[in-house]
């Protein structure tokens, strides 16, 4: 088992309220929350109490088909400002890792952008390499991705 958190920032070219909206509106989260592989399935309740359970199949070349699900609960909501989430990470049915997430929005002078921080406090369940130092740059590059995705999303619904 390992414990690390994760931080990473971005500004965003829309303001605040657009930046909410890619979370709150499922048309746009759907642009940019993803599950890899098929037969991927969402269930979203975006409300303090609710959460979201993610569900998919993933197949590799040289491995068999893994079944992958993330399930969050929202723990705090304050509009075009911030949003704190846990959620658990599971692969086969095994919990691989469990995160208490805060991202927070702060609007820029002009109201036009919005820093983006997204902070992951992460214990790591079950490590692929002993370490957790593969998890933990998968994890890294998978909350890059999503950030991307979200930054795009934003930009194509505005």
């Amino acid at each position: 088992m390992r414990h690390d958190t994760l931080s990473l920032s971005r500004t965003v070219p829309a303001a605040p309220s657009a930046v909410w909206a890619a979370f709150s509106d499922d048309a746009i989260r759907r642009r940019w929350v993803r599950m890899p592989g098929s037969g991927a399935s969402y269930e979203h309740d975006f409300r303090v109490g609710g959460g979201e359970t993610a569900r998919a199949s993933f197949t590799t070349l040289e491995a068999p088909p893994e079944v992958l699900e993330n399930q969050s609960h929202y723990l705090d909501l304050e509009p075009d400002r911030r949003l704190v989430l846990a959620y658990r990470a599971v692969v086969d049915g095994v919990v691989r890792w469990a995160s208490l997430v805060t991202v927070e929005l702060e609007p820029s002078d002009d109201g036009r952008s919005t820093q983006l921080t997204w902070t992951e406090q992460v214990t790591l369940v079950t490590t692929t390499d002993g370490t957790g130092d593969v998890d933990l740059a998968h994890l890294r590059g998978g909350i890059q991705l999503r950030l991307n995705a979200l930054t795009l999303a934003v930009r194509e619904h505005d």
